[in-house]
Parts: C-alpha cells; structure tokens; sequence
C-alpha cells in the first residue's frame, strides 16, 4: 500500500529562511512557500487565479509518498519524523493513496530536468465522499496521465481516499514523548487535499497552462500550483 504523508505549513515553514530538516523522508518533496503560490479555480467552465499569500493552515509544506503494508505502518514511519522538525510542534497527515474509480497512479521515478511544481487538488464534499467520476471520465484522465508521463511531463500523480481512511500525527513540543495519533475523519475540507500531480514545466506560465488544459472530470475545481523547493534527496531508511 501506498500513503502520502504531508508534512502541514505553519509559521515556520512559511518564513523565508525555513531549512527543511536533512533525512526527513524518502524522496520528500519540500514546497516553496505560500507567497509563491497559486490557486486556480474552474467555475462554469471559466479559470480564475488567486497568488499567495494563504493562511499557513490550508497550506501543505512538503510530502513524501511510502510504501508500507499498512495504515498503521504508515503512521509508526511517521512518528519518526526527525527531531529537528518535530520539535516545532508540526502535524503529519497520513494519507492513503488511490483514486475512485480507477483512475491508475502515476510514478515515473524520473528526476526532473525542468522546474518542478507540484499540483495539489483541493477536497471538496463530493471528493471527501470517495464519490466516482464516471468511467469515461477516468478513462481521459488516465490517456491525458499515460501520454504526459510518456512525453516527459508528468513525473508523477494519484488521487488521495478520503480522511475516514487516514490519521494525524501530531507532535506538541520538545517536551512531548511521543506525538498524538487522530484518526479521520476530518471535517475542514478546505484545507485538505484530495490528490496530486508532479510536474515539470520551463516556466510558472507552462505549469499554469498545464493544469488549465488538463481534463478534470469535475465542473467545479479548486487546485494550487507549488513549486517544490528542491529535488528530492536520495531515498534513505527515515
């Protein structure tokens, strides 16, 4: 089983001199903060775009995707989030991966060679509930999936199932022995994330173009664009 665990923002890793802990995870992806991101939203078939700043709370500040054989794999592998960040009092989500309806995850294990961003869709009721686009639907997500992946552009991608399935991994402060475990689910949709895209583009305007053109089955989405600080690290025990 594959999880995504997603390290949330706070005031810390908003701040400009924010130093992502070294070994935090296997092929952590660290995104750039808020004031560089972009939110695009789809409504009545038209795109709007909003820049960052955004509330810490709504923002992710990196992830790194596992494999472990279980929920509960997945949530000891988080507890041993290293120290240097830990302390801070920061929140691990615990995410398992998968789209409804079959839509196939995408990893093409490929380093980028052009800027990457990261694609992070935001949750909604309808995507909360785990409910299914139809099959024709997924069937041009996964072409569209298949061909970028092919042509170089998308890296990697897969939907998240809805927090009934995850947990939080909560570390207070250094005075903490061991961090609280909540189990989903969770109702502030609006700072969830229900899935993503890795891609890499020669420029934001290429990235933004990207999403625009990408055949989401839903009439109303809400995505942010983020660029991943730096390439991922080495794979390495956490």
């Amino acid at each position: 089983m594959q999880f995504m665990v997603i390290r949330r923002a706070d005031a810390a890793s908003e701040s400009h001199d924010f130093a992502p802990p070294a070994g935090a995870a296997p092929a952590a992806r660290w995104l750039h903060p808020g004031t560089r991101a972009t939110r695009l939203r789809r409504s009545g078939g038209a795109w709007t775009a909003e820049d960052g700043p955004f509330p810490a709370g709504e923002l992710a500040a990196g992830f790194a995707i596992v494999d472990v054989p279980s929920k509960e794999d997945a949530v000891a592998w988080a507890q041993c989030w290293p120290a240097a960040d830990a302390e801070r009092g920061v929140t691990l989500e615990v995410r398992e991966t998968g789209c409804s309806g079959g839509c196939a995850g995408i990893d093409t294990q490929s380093a980028p060679q052009l800027a990457p961003y990261a694609v992070l869709l935001r949750s909604s009721a309808a995507l909360e509930a785990d409910l299914a686009p139809p099959p024709e639907a997924i069937g041009r997500m996964n072409e569209r999936n298949a061909q970028d992946a092919q042509a170089g552009v998308l890296l990697a991608g897969d939907g998240l199932k809805s927090t009934a399935k995850g947990a939080r991994v909560v570390f207070r402060n250094a005075r903490d022995a061991r961090p609280s475990i909540v189990d989903g689910p969770f109702t502030e949709i609006k700072e969830l994330i229900a899935g993503f895209w890795l891609i890499q583009a020669a420029s934001r305007d290429d990235a933004v173009a990207w999403v625009k053109s990408y055949p989401f089955p839903w009439p109303d989405v809400t995505l942010e664009l983020r660029a991943v600080a730096c390439p991922p690290p080495s794979p390495a025990a956490p």
